[in-house]
């Protein structure tokens, strides 16, 4: 087994919390049973602590006053053959073990454990710093710490890990300024670290598994390569899901570059792994607006290359390249877009006369509106609120402005876990919908002062202005699930009266001269992908739909396709549906040659009509 590396860790009351979060991320990558044992919880206040942690990464824990003689703190993963892997945190170091034979506990509440790894060098520990701090106490402030950890596993199915903390003031660096260069040498990449680029491989494998439409088109291209000589900037939420893609992309014959088109959705280590295998990322978490334009515009404007293609999330960058380089598009054969923020802004284009080259409106494919949008949105609304507020949904009142299928997964969830949802609605029909499902439909204006959420889902702008912030209850939550910063006015909110305080990652208390005060959500952008996780699965649909559409695009005609926005031809939108049955291990029934001769229908699909509504 692999010792750990070696790093310095110079606040000791630290220890807990880092500890903590560092093992639960590891812990997703050890095939468990899926309980965790917590052993030696002697403190109240650490008990607390790692209960939090545990039930944020959705652990059981068992016997969690049980303690391990010899050993300040371990937790223990059980596995088949009554095998585990065992982490221990002392005062002095944090290391990962293998071990077997876990004893029953003792009369006095001790257990017995039976160490069989590797002892560990002391230079190969990752070692705390001399200084001494009691845990009980605050930290002090402390600049950001970067993570980076490599977890591999090895011949004989053991699983070795690396991890070190660095608190180096190259993290407190900006990203614009680091001269940094991949193994191959190369430095055309702007990330946070790209030392943390082995762990965000691993992030990548792990999506890989759940994207299986991704897989087979990447076999099914090694012999053709449908987008050879295809030269694509991309400007998306960069996560492991969207690596898969773009690795997808470039197995299919394209070139990538790539920036994020939100500033708080970036794993660092997933664009860290990008830049190491060759992919010019220019994006971290925490970008400021000028740095949000700048990567757009490395990704863009480079010597010696020029993009024929654009995949679009939210139409920043379509819109930067229209305002910056308009010459860019006599090149550039389309545009596919995935939001309904940026197909507004395309259908504007279009409806102005000023769309220059075709565009393929993902949004709108079924595979994006029905999947992506609902479900997606069904879980991760509930996972983005309890990992940011730690809150409980049930009696709690919730306004959801919009029932679309964002809206409608997001109101499905709430409603299961037993809060009790208004929605506000400008159309008739998703205003019906809403009635139908049980929803009250009101006004913001009517329910504002008594509700505990407010969550916005309408790609519009000023949904939630100063005034409806204004009346808001004290403690009330505020979040964003569309995709544009600008529903919620948080510009308003920016004044000298309020006073902001920062109490979490992506959590803010806006507090009023009275002392009342509402907790603001990832600045009003993004929930579920700047506070949470989203499915694999379902960006997997997603993710084909856009790969599909960037093939379409750049392979069709000469006049196929005029200077307008398109949907997905529906017989796509099937094909990348039945890529993803195979997994629920499910089978479709085929017509027969008369049932299909009665419907009018080719027995191959497609098997409804562009006006059918799923």
């Amino acid at each position: 087994m692999s010792p750990c590396q070696s790093g310095v860790l110079p606040h000791p009351s630290q220890v807990w919390a880092i500890g903590v979060e560092m093992l639960l991320r590891f812990s997703c990558l050890v095939p468990t049973e899926g309980d965790l044992q917590v052993v030696d919880c002697s403190s109240h206040s650490t008990a607390l602590l790692i209960r939090r942690c545990c039930r944020k990464w959705g652990f059981v824990l068992k016997n969690p006053m049980q303690r391990a003689e010899g050993m300040s703190l371990c937790f223990i993963f059980l596995q088949k053959e009554i095998q585990g892997t065992i982490f221990v945190l002392t005062k002095q170091c944090i290391s990962f073990r293998l071990c077997s034979g876990f004893g029953s506990p003792t009369a006095s509440g001790r257990m017995r454990v039976t160490d069989t790894g590797e002892a560990l060098p002391r230079t190969k520990q990752i070692q705390f710093a001399d200084q001494k701090q009691e845990f009980n106490k605050r930290p002090t402030k402390i600049g950001r710490r970067s993570l980076s950890r490599s977890i591999s596993q090895s011949s004989t199915d053991s699983y070795s890990s690396a991890a070190s903390y660095t608190d180096s003031s190259d993290d407190e660096t900006s990203p614009r300024d680091k001269q940094q260069k991949n193994s191959k040498g190369s430095s055309d990449f702007c990330v946070k670290n790209i030392k943390q680029a082995e762990f965000g491989r691993r992030e990548i494998e792990i999506a890989e598994q759940e994207m299986p439409a991704l897989m087979a088109l990447r076999k099914r291209a090694q012999g053709e390569k449908p987008l050879a000589g295809a030269k694509i900037v991309g400007c998306t939420h960069i996560t492991a899901q969207t690596a898969v893609l773009m690795e997808t992309l470039g197995a299919l014959g394209a070139q990538c570059r790539w920036a994020a088109c939100n500033i708080y959705s970036t794993l660092n280590e997933v664009a860290a792994a990008l830049a190491e295998s060759g992919f010019p990322v220019f994006a971290w978490k925490g970008e400021s607006e000028d740095d949000f334009w700048w990567c757009i515009d490395r990704c863009v404007n480079v010597e010696g290359w020029q993009p024929n293609m654009i995949l679009d999330d939210g139409g920043d960058l379509t819109h930067w390249i229209y305002k910056k380089y308009p010459n860019m598009f006599k090149k550039i054969k389309g545009i596919v877009e995935e939001s309904v923020t940026g197909v507004h802004r395309l259908y504007q284009l279009s409806k102005a006369g000023k769309l220059c080259v075709p565009a393929m409106n993902v949004n709108d494919s079924v595979t994006k509106q029905k999947f992506d949008n609902l479900y997606c949105c069904r879980e991760s609304i509930l996972d983005g609120l309890k990992r940011t507020t730690d809150m409980m949904f049930g009696g709690k009142q919730v306004v959801v402005c919009g029932y679309g299928e964002v809206g409608k997964g997001c109101c499905a969830a709430l409603k299961a876990m037993g809060s009790i949802v208004y929605v506000t609605e400008i159309d008739p029909i998703c205003a019906l919908q809403a009635c139908m499902d049980g929803f009250r439909l009101v006004k913001l204006n009517e329910v504002i002062r008594q509700v505990d959420i407010v969550i916005t889902c309408t790609g519009n702008k000023n949904v939630v202005t100063r005034e409806h912030l204004d009346r808001m209850k004290n403690s009330c939550i505020v979040c964003n699930m569309g995709h544009s910063n600008t529903e919620i006015d948080v510009a308003s909110l920016r004044t000298p009266e309020l006073t902001w305080e920062r109490v979490r990652s992506q959590v803010d208390h806006v507090i009023w001269p009275d002392g009342k005060r509402i907790v603001l959500l990832a600045e009003g952008r993004l929930l579920n992908l700047s506070c949470s996780t989203v499915p694999t699965f379902v960006l997997s649909i997603t993710a084909t739909t856009q790969a599909l559409a960037l093939i379409e695009l750049y392979n069709a005609p000469e006049g196929r396709y005029k200077q307008d926005v398109y949907l997905l031809p529906k017989k796509m939108d099937e094909y990348v549906a039945s890529l993803h049955l195979p997994t629920f291990d499910a089978h479709l029934t085929e017509l027969t040659d008369e049932q299909a001769k009665y419907l009018g229908l080719n027995k191959n699909g497609p098997f409804k009509p562009n006006y059918y509504r799923y």
